[in-house]
């Protein structure tokens, strides 16, 4: 009998299972992959991502994987580029680009080295109940016997198609469809060594370095425009680097390591994260379009939030129910700005008001700075773009009589 069985150990569910077994209690932590192992996922971990990998002990592993820091970013407008530095979290100035079959991996071993059971090559089938209580999964070891185990809590951190959402049928709220599709590959020999933005005509190409020498070069489209894009992919993929004058010869300058690799399953949606025995973390339970590269940094949070609200219910210094209530309060709060605005900028298009204020932040760098720590998560969103902070930035660019929707 455990206390918590962990469906899925990523960069959520490994986070949740070592936080729970440092305060003392069982766990077991499932997955059907082996690691190290690689996802279509994105992987840049902002500075609030970061302060937590810092908090839990494992953050010194990240430069001594190849992972090179990223301090500042650069939006290219095309008529114009604005480069900025966001302000730190928790004295962190530096967000970091790791490969998920790297950091993956460092997550899973920190989790064993806390005493979390890992289980690889697991594959669950089913929960199971007593009347409506989540007890248990069973599922597949690897050679076909099919294991039954039971918990206090059972944790779905597997994912947007979360075979625990699915099963305890959790419901679905705030919920919008996909708005974006990606591709991307790896490059080596590019000399691109800053994180930069390129938004063109409802397209957007984003370079990012990353492990070993390696840069991610990435665009996105329009989700109704997928099955356009699918029908020649590396054309399509060239054809939308040549919107920025230069890159296409500077990528080809270098050699492409690894295929395309894309997805357009990017849904907007926030699901009840709890009930009778069972709990949602990271993506399983809240998941956004990955154009402000939010996902790790929330899977963190939110693994330290549940990991608080399961101890006090376990504890009994609080009644589960109420804790966990406060966990999807918590959890709400801190990324429901963050999801409108990421769903703004995942519409691909700059709007009368954007464009003011980017053109207002051209000779403004403290604000530029402050811009990028919005989408870094360490400046709040509502702080940020409140009219009267808007105003005050169009004012100083000489522009008092513009009003700001």
């Amino acid at each position: 009998m455990y206390d918590a069985i962990v469906v899925g150990a990523r960069c959520a569910g490994s986070p949740t299972a070592l936080l729970l077994a440092r305060k003392g209690y069982r766990v077991l932590l499932v997955d059907r992959a082996t690691f190290p192992s690689d996802v279509v996922n994105g992987y840049y971990i902002h500075q609030p991502g970061v302060a937590c990998l810092r908090r839990w002990g494992v953050l010194g592993q990240l430069p001594a994987s190849t992972c090179p820091p990223i301090g500042r970013f650069t939006l290219d407008l095309g008529d114009f580029a604005l480069p900025g530095a966001p302000p730190p979290a928790d004295g962190i100035a530096e967000g970091y680009p790791v490969r998920r079959i790297v950091l993956d991996k460092i997550l899973v071993d920190a989790a064993g080295a806390a005493g979390v059971e890992l289980r690889e090559q697991f594959a669950v089938r089913e929960l199971v109940r007593e009347g409506e209580r989540v007890v248990g999964i069973r599922g597949q070891a690897p050679g076909g016997a099919v294991v039954t185990e039971r918990a206090r809590v059972v944790i779905g951190a597997d994912g947007t198609h979360s075979l625990v959402a699915r099963a305890v049928q959790a419901p679905l709220y705030h919920a919008r469809p996909a708005l974006t599709f990606w591709y991307y590959t790896h490059w080596s020999g590019v000399p691109l060594q800053r994180m930069a933005l390129y938004p063109r005509d409802r397209r957007l190409v984003i370079i990012i370095p990353t492990n070993d020498g390696l840069v991610t070069v990435a665009v996105a489209w329009p989700h109704a425009e997928f099955q356009q894009f699918r029908a020649d992919i590396a054309g399509n993929y060239f054809k939308t680097l040549a919107l920025i004058p230069g890159l296409t010869e500077l990528v080809h300058s270098g050699r492409q390591e690894e295929r395309f690799l894309g997805t357009a399953d990017v849904a907007n949606f926030f699901r009840k994260p709890y009930g009778p025995g069972w709990a949602l973390v990271g993506d399983a339970g809240y998941h956004k379009d990955p154009h402000t590269a939010q996902g790790i940094s929330d899977a963190f949070r939110d693994a330290e939030l549940l990991t608080r609200a399961l101890d006090e219910g376990f504890s009994g210094r609080r009644p589960p129910d109420e804790a966990l209530a406060d966990y999807e309060r918590q959890r709400n709060a801190a990324v429901l700005p963050m999801y409108e605005l990421t769903c703004r900028l995942a519409s691909l298009e700059v709007s009368p008001t954007e464009g003011q204020l980017f053109s207002a932040l051209r000779e403004n760098q403290p604000d530029t700075d402050r811009f990028f720590g919005v989408i870094a998560g360490t400046v709040p969103v509502p702080e940020f773009f409140a009219p009267e902070n808007l105003q005050r930035i169009l004012k100083a660019a000489g522009n008092p009589a513009t009003r700001v929707a």
